[in-house]
């Protein structure tokens, strides 16, 4: 580990270092990992990864990052909220992640005031701070703290330093709540958070790494999948058990996105897709997402 990698994580645990305690919002991706870990070389006990269990993260995720804290060996606590339960989150509004990261950050703060622990830190990293990120906002609001920012780790950076430092997730796909599954003002509901989770479960089963189930539609699923996870379609030895298992899941068409797997593509304003329809049982309906009165709801349009 030489040069500029070198120096920024000498200036992270630099920045760690000035803490006299610390609360970590951690979820068991590589960025939150890293600044766990991180923070437990610099502060020894007088720090807590805090990971927040919701109907937003699949329980399988849950398990895994419980397994990597006791695997690294940093203090943790796992606590419950529900997101569905806030006003207005259901509607799945722009502003979503806003609303998420605000109640999240609130319920670290008061648990870090209740433990005698001072300072709330995540795990943004220098790129996040040039792409869309709504839950940024909710940060400076609560006056929490991103040191993997402040010490200039772009994502490369993030993986290469948790590679030296021999983290065990460093390469590990990138595994963004739920919710990132839907169009905004679809709907969010616990059932459906439930299919798309037990979908992605599967692939993830075939040995598929990057990818993403997308709603379309409350019964239309669009995959979004690397080269190497879609080789074999259509007609490959994966590809009837897949139809089998999505149709058992409730979904009445099933399309293969051809451009791939791409992050934040629901953040997009309603794109041309263009997709191989892999199984399709007809009366398909796509959610309308125009505004009723009162605010954002979920309908079917033929």
């Amino acid at each position: 580990m030489i040069g500029e990698l070198e120096a920024k994580r000498r200036r992270l645990w630099k920045i760690l270092e000035s803490f006299p305690s610390a609360v970590v919002a951690y979820s068991g991706g590589v960025d939150s990992t890293l600044l766990s870990y991180a923070a437990r070389e610099a502060l020894g006990d007088r720090m807590l990864a805090v990971l927040v269990s919701s109907p937003l993260m699949p329980p399988r995720e849950v398990d895994r990052a419980a397994r990597l804290a006791g695997k690294l060996g940093f203090p943790f606590l796992a606590v419950d909220c529900d997101e569905l339960s806030l006003r207005g989150f259901s509607d799945n509004p722009r502003n979503r992640c806003y609303l998420c990261k605000k109640h999240r950050l609130v319920l670290l703060r008061g648990l870090a005031a209740s433990r005698g622990l001072e300072a709330v830190l995540e795990g943004g990293n220098l790129d996040d701070a040039h792409t869309f990120r709504p839950g940024r906002k909710a940060v400076l609001e609560e006056g929490c703290l991103s040191p993997l920012e402040e010490a200039g780790l772009t994502k490369r950076d993030v993986r290469e330093l948790a590679r030296e430092l021999g983290l065990p997730n460093w390469d590990a796909p990138s595994r963004p709540c739920l919710a990132t599954r839907f169009p905004y003002g679809a709907r969010l509901d616990r059932e459906t958070l439930r299919r798309v989770d037990a979908a992605e479960e599967f692939l993830e089963s075939l040995g598929w790494r990057e990818f993403r189930v997308r709603l379309e539609g409350p019964e239309w699923a669009r995959i979004e999948a690397g080269e190497e996870e879609t080789s074999s379609f259509p007609g490959g030895e994966n590809a009837g058990a897949l139809v089998g298992k999505f149709q058992d899941l409730g979904f009445r068409r099933v399309d293969l996105d051809l451009e791939g797997y791409r992050s934040g593509s629901m953040d997009l304003e309603r794109p041309e897709r263009k997709v191989l329809t892999v199984f399709d049982a007809g009366e398909c309906r796509a959610y309308d997402l125009s505004p009723p009165p009162g605010g954002a709801a979920e309908k079917a349009s033929p």
